[in-house]
Formats: C-alpha cells, structure tokens, sequence
C-alpha cells in the first residue's frame, strides 16, 4: 500500500487516556426505554509521536464503566507505543488481525465488549494522528485512496462468505467511476441528517413540541422518537410528535433493547397507525433470530429494522445483513475495532442493498461519523437516499473542531484529523472524578453516584 511515508515515518512513543464524563442525567438528555439517566461520557486517548505530534481519540459509554474501558486501553497501550505508524498502515487489515487477536488479550473477545471499545478508541486516535500529520480530513484520506488500497485496510477474516476480497475491490473500482462528481456533490451539498433530540423518553410532552418546532424551523425532515417503557405512553407521544411534524415527514421510533420478539412485534403493530418508517433496537442487540422475526413480523406494516448502534463486531453485522434481521443498518463510529471495521461493514451492506444510516450523538460520535458517512457517499454509496445520519445537537462545543450541521446536513468537515480534539478547558472540567465541574456537583450534593467510592487506579493519566 503506498502510503506518505516520509510523513507517517514516525514512531509512537507514548498512549496516554482520560477519564471524561458529562452529567446528561441531570437533565435526562439520552433517556431512553433501558438508560433512563445515562451520562454521556468517552474515554480519550491520546498519542504522542517522535515528531512531537499527537493524535486523539475517542471511544463512548454512558458513564459508570468508563473507568473499565479506560484501563483496558492502558492494557492495551503495549500494542502501539514503539510501533512506526507507516508500518501499521501500510497494511492495516493484517495489523488489525494482529492485535484483535493477541494470544493472551484474545479470551476476553475477541473484538466484541470492553476489547472492542477499547480498541476503537486506538484506532480513531490513530487514524486522528493520520489526519493530522498528512493535513487532511481523515474522510479525504480514505476518498483519495485507490480501491486497492481500502481493500488493505480491512480485516476479511470470518467475512468473507458475505464479501470477498475480490468483491470488495470490484465495488470500490465501480464507484471510483462517478466519484469526483459524487465529491463535488456531497462537499457542497453536506450529509444528509435526521434527528433524536426532539424525543428522549424523559422528556414532557411540551418539550417534544417545542424541539419539533424547532428542528422543523431548521429544516429537518426525519424524527425519531423513544418508545418502549409504556404502551399508552407511547400512543400519546406518537400522537403529539405527529402534531408536530405532520404526515410528510418521516417518524422513526427506537426501543433500545427493551423487548421481546412478541411484545416488540405486538407493540409495533399497536404504534404502526403513526407510519414510523423503522423500529430500532426493538430486541437484544446479539439476538440475530429475534431480529429476523421481527423483521418478518413488521413487513406488511411497511415498519423496517434498524439496529447494529450496540454490534460488537463485522462478524454480527454480517449475521444481521445475510439473514434479513435489518433493513436499515446502523453503524456506530466507537464501536467494533473503530473505523476500519466499519468500512468492512459498509461495504457488505452497499452488497446486501441494506443503507447505512449511521448511530451518533453522545461526545464525539458527530464528529467521527461525519467522515465516515462522507467516505461512504462518495466511494461507496450511489445515492444518498434513505441514507440519513444521526444527529443531537448537544455537546459539540467541547471539540476544537465540532460538527456543524445546516439545513439537515453536516457540512463536509475540512480540517485535519477525525475532528476528535477536546478542549483543554472541557477536560480539565469533566474529567472524572477529580475535574472542576465533578468536584462542584460532589461537595453540592447535586450528584450522587455509588461508584465513587472506587478511586483511580494507577495508569497512564493525564493530570
């Protein structure tokens, strides 16, 4: 693979993370049918080069299990540190391969949980690193790659019943074809955006009305709704959000997991009145069969599957996309092995004729997905519709580089790197549990969490 190897020619000399935790239980921002008060949180990493420079990235939870994942990257940290960044992607797949399945680290995966949270965290940091030494975007540097070279990237292993090697590259070499004129298109055009903030589950019904009109006023088109802890509640709320935002408009509902494969297709049935275009999460995440069922249950409502926000790796998504179990497909920028596990992903569903319509919100998974989905509707994706990508328009004011959305659309990000750079002054606040604002909430008494009592270990911290 032919990479800039006289700027990627460097060595990574340390990996260090943090600790971030912002308090959304406060306000019951991200509520949903199974996370009543979560706080949106990420553990960050950051590497440091030879050269001085630095990359950063970002992988997500809800709070409590953050200092779980942020010692798994510490454990992990033997992984990188000391490698040459130009030999790491000159032939990524087989990197990935490497370290998915290290002799020892490979029992508790392989790929899937806190291993797999925890190297998407690496992995975004290192393709932030990428970015920032070539000083481009990182969706522009996956845009001017040849086809071969994508190919290279991902690891086809246990896929490849689905999606061959050899299929992947004839994909990629079709839509190299239109690509310049796609580029022109979707820089100037942005990427199209729905959004879930109208309808946390925590929220009264005055608050949807109010959210509705103002997403309508700024131009948003797709809705999507909670559901899940009550039935009659549901019925209500359905009614108030299509008050709000009529019948041209499209409804999307998510249940997070809550229910059963009768239940789930019993309750749709009751809520298919209000035309939601997609059920998400209506089950397990894990339960491929389940989705399937419900698929088949739903399809005479014209109610389609979303899911995949919790799937732990290529593997699952590839059981989901073969068996029918999801008619949107729903990646998540922080999850699997970060960015080059989702490329595998997009490439089998664009296969399958499934459209990826990708997960985000919480702190950093924006600013992440736009280059993903940007990468996906130039090289990959030959239409844009019913490819529409999550969004929430709170807690981007704590990046250098947030995601700006407009009209419904993320503008194309342009600056360097994966747009994944906190703030210093926002990790010196959230920091958890020693930053300003957590001290504050603490000796206020305004938060109250049973965990503290579990004090840091020692590991690779920023102070």
């Amino acid at each position: 693979m032919e990479v800039h190897k006289s700027v990627l020619d460097v060595v990574i000399t340390d990996l260090t993370v943090q600790d971030i935790r912002y308090p959304t239980s406060q306000e019951l921002d991200g509520s949903d049918a199974i996370h009543p008060s979560p706080d949106y949180s990420c553990c960050y990493v950051i590497l440091t080069t030879s050269s001085g420079d630095h990359g950063y990235g970002i992988t997500f939870t809800l709070g409590r299990g953050n200092e779980i994942v942020a010692h798994c990257i510490d454990s992990l940290r033997f992984l990188v540190v000391e490698s040459n960044l130009k030999d790491i992607f000159d032939d990524m797949g087989s990197w990935l391969y490497k370290v998915n399945n290290e002799g020892q680290l490979r029992w508790l995966g392989p790929e899937k949980g806190v291993i797999g949270l925890s190297m998407g965290g690496i992995v975004n940091s290192l393709w932030d690193l990428r970015g920032r030494l070539e000083k481009k975007p990182v969706w522009k540097i996956l845009v001017d790659m040849k086809p071969e070279e994508i190919i290279s990237l991902i690891d086809f292993t246990y896929i490849e019943d689905c999606l061959s090697k050899e299929e992947a590259l004839q994909m990629m070499k079709k839509c190299s074809e239109a690509k310049l004129e796609r580029e022109k298109m979707i820089v100037k055009d942005g990427v199209p955006a729905y959004t879930t903030a109208v309808g946390w589950l925590g929220y009264s019904d005055q608050k949807i009305r109010n959210l509705s009109k103002e997403f309508l006023d700024l131009g948003f088109t797709d809705f999507k709704l909670k559901v899940g802890s009550s039935l009659e509640d549901d019925i209500r709320r359905c009614k108030v959000i299509r008050e709000c935002i009529g019948w041209k408009n499209n409804l999307m509902v998510d249940a997070n997991q809550k229910w059963g494969t009768k239940q789930a297709i019993d309750w749709m049935t009751r809520l298919a009145e209000f035309k939601p275009m997609w059920i998400e999460e209506p089950t397990s995440p894990d339960d491929v069969l389940a989705h399937k069922n419900i698929s088949e249950g739903l399809r005479h409502l014209n109610i389609g599957v979303a899911t995949g926000e919790a799937c732990q790796n290529r593997v699952m998504f590839k059981q989901f996309l073969m068996s029918g179990g999801m008619q949107y497909c729903q990646v998540d920028s922080a999850r699997m092995s970060g960015l080059n596990e989702v490329l595998a992903v997009y490439l089998m569903a664009t296969k399958l004729g499934v459209p990826v319509c990708p997960h985000a919100g919480g702190i950093g998974l924006c600013e992440m997905v736009q280059h993903l989905q940007t990468f996906y509707l130039i090289s990959i994706s030959d239409t844009t519709e019913n490819r529409i990508t999550e969004w929430v328009g709170h807690l981007h004011e704590p990046f250098v580089n947030p995601a700006v959305v407009n009209s419904a659309r993320y503008e194309v990000p342009l600056s360097s790197g994966y747009s994944t750079k906190l703030k210093d002054q926002f990790r010196n606040d959230y920091v958890y549990p020693t930053g300003n604002v957590w001290r504050e909430l603490f000796s206020t008494g305004k938060y109250q969490d049973p965990s503290f009592a579990k004090k840091l270990l020692p590991m690779a911290y920023i102070d």
